[in-house]
């Protein structure tokens, strides 16, 4: 579904992302994780249209999407909750919701994706009156993924899912990934935890420095030494 093959981005003179080859294939769920700075959400910018290589290409679907803007990139069916949330402060729960659908013109489909953003976060349905910026952090998290859903992307996108909430929490983020991936959608996951993204993932690939140092099965990565040493706090 996704390719990326020798992308090189650069921030001004700071060479962000070296040669960054990485694949997802339909139906899976793949796991980016590395330190701060390891070039993971500049991955994801780059793949939304955000940022554009100074070099190489990514493909989506067969189709060479390098550089498009990001606009055309949600009609083409990639979405992503970025890392902050990003939601709309001042607008409500439901306002939120019907930004994520701004493409679509049914209103039928549109209600029919909110109930399914309702059904895997029953707590939205509680706050729907609500303005967003008085939800808790969780709940915001719950937004940003359900809002993305709203455009019914064949690939999503999720940047740091699981910052700065509660365990608990965090295991409702991450039973609801799988979730989303048993109903059809592909899941590129950039995540510091890096321990639960690789026990929801199919497959890894790790980021160092901007280049990839290791890739394959996520519990092939998991079991690396050197990833459970520098990653899961293991030695």
């Amino acid at each position: 579904m996704l390719t990326l093959e020798d992308v090189n981005v650069y921030y001004g003179g700071i060479h962000a992302l070296r040669d960054v080859s990485l694949r997802v294939q339909a139906g899976e769920v793949v796991t980016l994780i590395g330190a701060n700075g390891a070039g993971k959400s500049t991955t994801l910018r780059a793949i939304t249209g955000l940022l554009t290589p100074r070099s190489g290409r990514i493909r989506f679907e067969g189709a060479d999407i390098t550089g498009l803007p990001a606009h055309q990139l949600v009609a083409r069916g990639i979405s992503m909750a970025p890392e902050g949330r990003g939601i709309f402060a001042n607008l409500t729960v439901l306002e939120n919701l019907e930004m994520g659908a701004y493409r679509v013109r049914d209103q039928a489909q549109i209600r029919n994706d909110i109930e399914r953003g309702f059904t895997l976060f029953p707590r939205l349905r509680e706050r729907v009156r609500q303005r967003s910026g008085t939800l808790s952090g969780g709940e915001q998290q719950m937004l940003a993924i359900a809002r993305a859903l709203m455009s019914r992307p064949k690939l999503l996108l999720l940047d740091e899912p699981s910052l700065g909430l509660a365990p608990i929490v965090c295991h409702t983020i991450f039973t609801t990934i799988d979730e989303i991936k048993a109903t059809g959608t592909t899941v590129l996951l950039v995540e510091q935890n890096a321990n639960a993204a690789l026990k929801h993932s199919d497959r890894g690939y790790v980021l160092e420095t901007g280049a990839v140092t290791l890739e394959g099965s996520a519990a092939s990565i998991a079991g690396d030494p050197r990833i459970r040493e520098a990653y899961l706090g293991e030695s």
